[in-house]
């Protein structure tokens, strides 16, 4: 499907519900969606020739660490796994991003899938934001703990996501949740951000 096609994304009917409870926090939590990013799964060696030019094609450093991000403008690169990771880019970049990483890692050992379609982002910010994460989720949110720079495949509320702090601690989350999973994750958002209404 071409990236100029009318979709309806995953989380659209929840839209009306996110704006009146962020309202109704009076601040202290803002619950968004953010569909149609790109999103670009990579395996490669990480060592090889391939992942020094997708870097380069990208503008963008693949992360090595474990479980860590790099932003570089409006894309990023979140490390999923030693040989893996998932670029994201603005909505409409899919295409391009793939094509440009196919082309970087040539005809290398290399896998480079679009992935957008198969989730969608929800945005949660505001100064409760870690508060009402750490509701359902196991890990330690404290920003010395999970701070900018870091990223996990986790759980929230039982359900999968990759969870990513956003620059400062202010910035909030994103919540990458696969689609078939996004309303269910949507209920429980607003179930649980209504003791803060």
């Amino acid at each position: 499907m071409a990236d100029t096609a009318i979709r309806r994304s995953p989380l659209g009917h929840a839209a009306d519900r996110f704006a009146a409870a962020t309202r109704a926090s009076g601040g202290d939590l803002r619950l968004a969606e953010l569909p149609f990013l790109g999103q670009v799964n990579v395996r490669l060696d990480p060592k090889g020739p391939a992942a020094d030019a997708v870097e380069l094609a990208l503008g963008l450093r693949l992360p090595l660490e474990p479980n860590t991000v790099v932003h570089a403008g409006d894309r990023s690169a979140l490390w999923l796994g030693p040989d893996e990771w998932l670029v994201v880019g603005p909505p409409g970049s899919r295409a391009d991003l793939a094509h440009r990483i196919r082309d970087a890692a040539g005809e290398g050992p290399a896998a480079v899938t679009d992935v957008s379609a198969q989730r969608t982002t929800v945005l949660v910010t505001g100064r409760r934001a870690r508060d009402l994460l750490a509701h359902g989720c196991p890990l330690d949110l404290h920003p010395r703990a999970f701070g900018p720079g870091r990223c996990a495949q986790t759980t929230l509320a039982r359900a999968q996501v990759v969870l990513v702090p956003r620059g400062e601690p202010r910035a909030g989350f994103w919540l990458l949740v696969r689609s078939s999973y996004a309303g269910y994750l949507a209920d429980w958002l607003l179930d649980a951000a209504s003791e803060y209404v």
